[in-house]
């Protein structure tokens, strides 16, 4: 979803490492880096990464895209909610319901204590980093707890991740289920979904086996509607959204 706002595609390693030449030259992988024993052995080049890519999603404007699935959910009886696992926070950016959305691993302007001392969160509106992106080390200051004084990082499920503060995407799932005993066949608009870490494609599939709906699968690579009732399109978010947009609108007129 969010490439055609301009923030790059980490499937793979080969996208990765367009994005973060340093961590390609010593063959550090994403899932090297994301993970809180990266934070633990290097908490400057790890902050680098994040850090970066927090400055990254606060520069970068949504799409269009967003506002015409927020559009067609504010239309329909029961609205509806989002599910994602962008850490960027560009749903909220995009006008959508933050009380509708489900972020299944985290979010990046939310902080955490690394060891972590307490189940404490704070937002990270006070970080401002500047990254040596010809090392990937963060500059100044690292991230700190304001509790115990140890390294902060985001609070995004990472790999290997035992220590994630899990509360505000707990009370999420609720307000999510809530929201699904509710519907019925929905129409799931899955967009751009990897096949690395499954975890969209896997609920997508249980919310249309177990409510009895039918999926849109939007992907430029892997379009292969799966096993349930729906489409695939080959293609982007954003000229995929566009076209159905114009469609519903020929519709109406």
């Amino acid at each position: 979803m969010g490439v055609d706002s301009g923030l790059p595609d980490f499937r793979g390693n080969a996208g990765f490492w367009r994005a973060y030449p340093a961590l390609a030259v010593e063959g550090t992988g994403f899932m090297d880096i994301a993970s809180p024993t990266a934070f633990r052995n290097n908490p400057r080049r790890t902050w680098g990464f994040y850090g970066h890519r927090l400055a990254l999603y606060r520069d970068t404007a949504p799409h269009a895209g967003y506002d015409m699935l927020r559009r067609w959910g504010e239309a329909m009886p029961q609205g509806y909610f989002v599910f994602t696992s962008n850490v960027d926070g560009h749903f909220q950016r995009a006008g959508f319901d933050p009380l509708r959305i489900d972020e299944c691993h985290g979010a990046v302007e939310r902080l955490q204590c690394l060891e972590p001392c307490s189940p404490a969160l704070w937002p990270a509106a006070d970080v401002e980093p500047i990254v040596d992106m010809a090392r990937c080390e963060l500059l100044g200051p690292l991230p700190a707890c304001p509790h115990c004084g140890a390294i902060a990082r985001p609070n995004i499920l990472m790999f290997d991740d035992w220590d994630w503060v899990s509360e505000p995407r707990d009370m999420q799932v609720v307000r999510r289920q809530s929201w699904l005993d509710k519907v019925r066949r929905p129409v799931v608009i899955e967009i751009g979904a990897g096949l690395n870490v499954p975890t969209v494609r896997h609920f997508s599939d249980r919310v249309v086996l177990q409510h009895g709906g039918s999926r849109i699968r939007i992907n430029p690579n892997d379009s292969a509607p799966g096993g349930v009732p729906g489409i695939g399109i080959a293609a982007g978010a954003l000229q995929t959204l566009a076209a159905i947009d114009a469609l519903l609108a020929r519709s109406r007129a």
